[in-house]
């Protein structure tokens, strides 16, 4: 997918940007794989931990995350699907909902470093069943907040990264 190429088909939804940082892989992949950072770049969440320390930024992992949307807090659990040190970091919220990740991949004068977002079907589905007839007016919202924070978070990552 091309930077910032949207694809929405049936009920599956996603977004990827990308920013080239000049630092190595393996050095930015140890920033955004540091969940307990989180906040310093996210303008959702404000903070994150390891649920089990002994297991962090290791796949099958959990943590929590403490978001403020819509003049309320909420704390959400994500598990940890890829960690591959230099290359990619993701997690799945809620373990089946929507996943997010970093992709990292060598780029002239540094790393390309992907964010991307994908609502998930069970999603979806979750959504309607919560929000019956105002989901699609909640889905159209987290896909507005998706859109307009990754450019956020990658500008702040870069700045962060490049200090």
């Amino acid at each position: 997918m091309r930077d910032g190429e949207r694809l929405n088909r049936g009920s599956i939804r996603r977004y990827r940007e990308s920013i080239v940082v000049r630092v190595p892989a393996e050095e930015l992949y140890d920033l955004v794989s540091d969940v307990t950072r989180t906040g310093e770049w996210s303008p959702v969440c404000t903070a994150c931990w390891w649920d089990d320390a002994a297991a962090a930024g290791q796949p099958g992992a959990w943590f929590t995350g403490r978001n403020e949307v819509q003049q309320r807090t909420l704390e959400t659990r994500s598990q940890v699907v890829v960690a591959e040190r230099g290359r990619e970091f993701a997690w799945v919220v809620g373990g089946r909902y929507v996943r997010w990740g970093f992709s990292l991949t060598p780029a002239d004068q540094g790393t390309r470093l992907e964010e991307s977002w994908d609502f998930l079907p069970e999603g979806i589905a979750m959504f309607t069943e919560k929000y019956g007839d105002q989901a699609p007016l909640q889905i159209a919202h987290r896909t507005h907040e998706a859109l307009n924070g990754i450019p956020t978070t990658l500008a702040a990552l870069k700045r962060i990264a490049e200090s």
